[in-house]
Order: C-alpha cells, then structure tokens, then sequence
C-alpha cells in the first residue's frame, strides 16, 4: 500500500507538503505544477489513507499541532525558504503537525484562533510581547534566526558575529581598508498590523565595531534598504556617487549582493578587480554568476530541523530550560574576491 513518503519521493516533494496538499491546507504556498504533480502521483500510486482506529490512540505515537509563524517573505528570499524547508522536512519524524501558518501582516492573529495549538516556531523578528499575549503556552515556543530579548523561550541562530569577523579578517589579510557594507534594516515586526521597528543587525553592527578599531569607520561607507535584489541595486548606485568607491564591499545577503554585482557590471566596474564583493547565505545562484560570489554558508536547512527537535523535545519532556543554539558557518571564497589592486 502506498504511502505519504512514497508519494513525497517520486513527487520530489517533503512528506508535510504532500500532507498540506492532500489536506487542502489554504496556507500551503506551491506552484500549480507541483501541486499537480502530487495529485498526478497520488493518482497513479492508488494512494488510499489509513483509517485510524481510534481504540488504539492510547498506544498510538504521541501527536502534536503546531503552528509556524513568518514574519519574512519567502517567496523573495530563498534564506527563509530553505529553514521552512527544513521545518518540514522533519515534522512528521517528530510527530509533529504543522496545523496553522500565519504570515505578519497578512494572518489575523487572536488567543482564539491559536488556542489549540500546542507550540510555535516562528521564522524572523515579531514583536515577542505582542505574541506572548495572543497566545497562552509562552513557554512552547521556538524562536529561528531571531534572538528575542527575553531568555523563556528556545532560540535557534546562525553564528553571523564570528562570520563577519572571518569576513573582515580576510579583506584585511587582501590589502584592504576602505571596505563599505551594504545591508538591510534589521525590522521587528507587529504581529496585529505589520508595523516595523528598526532593531540592529548583528552583521552591521559586528562590521562597525571591527572598523572602528582599526580607525577605519566611516559612515558615509554604511547604506542599509531591504534585503532584495533591487535593493541591492539601487544601494550600490547610490555608494557609485560617493566621492571615491572602497576596494571591498560586505553585502548582508547574496540576493542583495546579486543587485550590486549588476550595478557595478552596468557601470563598467570590475569585480573584483576594482573592487571585491562578499556577502552571506550562500545561495543556489551565488555560485553561478558571473563571477561566481564569495560568501558565508549559513546552514539554514539545519537551523530549521534543529527548530523542530527543540519544540519537539520541550513538548515531550516538558523542558523548562531554555535552549540558545547558535550554528557555525562557513567562509566560502570564490571569484568576486581578490587581492587590493
């Protein structure tokens, strides 16, 4: 008899997104095609559910409904597409049933709407106390790639202070010191209307301290926009009408790095050498343009499975420690990096 893994297998798609589509889960986010490609699979394996007998729920495998909260658009940035990927890529190893997603800004948030479920990942920055009143197990959440304020609830981070220390140290050992940075705001968000506050980068601030006591700080050499693409284009246009352009440049994120490389490619700038980009995420595309991008591999897949074994393991055992993970990244040079000309 069919299963929901051999469906996942042959669909090339996670068992939770085969789950969400046979469910008719509205807040699933797939292409029509792979949407019907699952269907089109299901179909041809005569997929048939398993009845449940409810006599035997005692014995059966303990079961938990979650919800997973973005307060980022993955749809823009495949970052926090790769830690949802993650997400879901374990929870049904861990008994766990992604019952609600809410999306910032879009999702209608209430103690009513949240009462059943028995924990929360949440993917970026959200208003923690906003969250904390909405929704009554405070203790049942777990925070990724944010690192809120109060030290009750799990937290699952990437390690992007010594990142960036890597980063510099190596421009330093190439001969350079007029490095800018390019970066995004760092935004907290509100969960009832959307509403951001400006909240400091680790990346940014890690740079501006290092910077300073080389004596090397300047301000003007600081752009900050969204993290996108055009973003990065526009920043990069913006740091070409200084009086004269830094030999390297940090780039908070590859999408935003992708913007700039075509800034300078349009302006006849050469990369890297006139000046040396380097950036973090390692995304799929980095390592296919034109020059390939150096950056930082942040194992955000990881960071969303670690997620599912910390809300898992404060669920089963009933946890009442906090857990911070931090993950190590790793520096990957490639060919927009070079020696100062």
């Amino acid at each position: 008899m069919a299963t929901i893994k051999d469906i996942a297998e042959q669909a090339n798609v996670s068992t939770a997104t085969v789950s969400r589509i046979l469910n008719n889960d509205p807040s699933l986010s797939v292409s029509g095609n792979t949407r019907k490609k699952v269907l089109e699979v299901v179909s041809e394996l005569n997929y048939q559910p398993v009845k449940r007998n409810k006599t035997k729920s005692v014995k059966a495998k303990e079961s938990y409904n979650i919800g997973l909260v973005l307060a980022n658009d993955e749809a823009i940035d495949p970052y926090f597409m790769s830690i949802r990927k993650g997400i879901e890529s374990i929870c049904n190893e861990y008994s766990l049933n992604i019952a609600s997603v809410f999306n910032i800004g879009k999702s209608h948030f209430s103690a009513a709407v949240m009462a059943d479920l028995e924990g929360l990942i949440v993917l970026g920055d959200v208003n923690i106390k906003e969250l904390q009143e909405v929704y009554s197990k405070n203790n049942n959440i777990v925070f990724v790639d944010f690192l809120p304020e109060k030290e009750n609830c799990d937290v699952v981070i990437a390690d992007f202070e010594t990142a960036t220390c890597e980063i510099m140290n190596y421009l330093f050992s190439q001969g350079h010191s007029r490095i800018a940075y390019i970066g995004g705001k760092g935004l907290i968000r509100s969960i009832h209307n959307g509403r951001m506050i400006e909240k400091e980068d680790i990346r940014k601030s890690a740079y501006e301290r290092i910077m300073k006591e080389k004596g090397l700080y300047q301000s003007e050499h600081i752009l900050l926009g969204e993290f996108g693409s055009m973003s990065g284009y526009t920043l990069m246009k913006k740091l070409m009408e200084q009086e004269s352009l830094p030999t390297a440049l940090v780039v908070a994120s590859d999408p935003m790095a992708i913007g700039v490389i075509r800034a300078l490619h349009e302006a006849g700038i050469k990369v890297p050498e006139d000046i040396s980009v380097i950036s973090f995420d390692d995304i799929e595309a980095s390592a296919f343009l034109n020059p390939t991008l150096s950056t930082v591999k942040i194992p955000t897949e990881e960071m969303g499975k670690t997620s599912v074994k910390l809300l898992y393991d404060r669920l089963k055992s009933r946890r009442e420690v906090p857990l911070k993970v931090t993950l190590p990244t790793e520096l990957v040079l490639r060919d927009s990096t070079g020696p100062k000309a």
